[in-house]
């Protein structure tokens, strides 16, 4: 039974308890190439977000971990795909909302949205809730953009590549079909230069970009590369969550 994952805790030690901070991880179900599950996001950020809080715990900083959201934003082309399961962002900034003022009417003022899948964007929506809820503290972790990934794999790609698969062959090796059986997670560039040079942006068209619906090689993967990234990644997030929970949100800035 751990204290601070909201999911194993119950009444008795909650309720005499004061708790610092809030943590809500938020993913995706979709396909994750022919190897990794649907729930990549969702549990790979559970995890994540279940290490970085023990870490906090043990520092004296009271965190708890609420339920992973399991439903995120797609992109055409993966919305069509059987089982990819898409909530539009005017239906996750109502569900975000209602969750905060949940939180907001128990006296929870520091909240940290844990982020798994690049499909959603909490920043718009933040700036919002912000002012609803103006004596909230948000804060947005996005825990594969910490990194240099580069530093820990050999191949790009953002999606069931050699990062994701090392990660979930760390956590979750029983859930990792043979690497055989992975698709290669090759993917088609843009013909408009103006979208490979960033000068515009446009959703990515999954069934155009993606045979396999991976996006990065993954047959370098290791659990030992996941387990490295992860470790490195939790000292990060943990030592925020610390540091988050001591802060005067009055005094945030100061540092010249």
């Amino acid at each position: 039974m751990k204290p601070y994952i909201l999911e194993q805790t119950n009444w008795l030690q909650v309720k005499d308890e004061k708790y610092d901070v809030a943590v809500l991880p938020w993913g995706a179900t979709e396909p994750h190439n022919y190897h990794l599950p649907y729930g990549t996001d969702v549990i790979e950020t559970e995890k994540i977000a279940e290490q970085a809080a023990a870490k906090a715990w043990d520092r004296g900083s009271r965190i708890m971990v609420l339920p992973t959201i399991p439903f995120g934003v797609q992109n055409p082309g993966q919305t069509s795909l059987p089982f990819c399961l898409h909530i539009n962002p005017s239906t996750q900034i109502i569900l975000f909302h209602d969750i905060v003022a949940s939180l907001h009417r128990q006296g929870i003022k520091k909240l940290v949205v844990l982020n798994g899948h690049g499909g959603n964007d909490f920043k718009p929506m933040i700036r919002e809730m912000k002012n609803d809820f103006p004596d909230i503290l948000f804060a947005l972790v996005e825990w594969f953009k910490i990194l240099d990934a580069e530093e820990y794999f050999e191949e790009s790609g953002d999606h069931a590549g050699e990062m994701e698969t090392s990660i979930i062959m760390h956590f979750f090796p029983h859930l990792v079909r043979p690497l055989v059986e992975a698709g290669d997670g090759k993917s088609k560039s843009p013909k408009l230069l103006g979208l490979r040079n960033k000068t515009a942006w446009i959703p990515r068209q999954w069934d155009q970009v993606s045979e396999d619906t991976g996006i990065g090689y993954p047959k370098k993967a290791t659990a030992a590369k996941g387990e490295k990234y992860i470790n490195d990644t939790v000292e990060r997030i943990s030592g925020f969550l610390v540091e988050f929970a001591t802060c005067d949100p009055s005094n945030l800035y100061g540092i010249e």
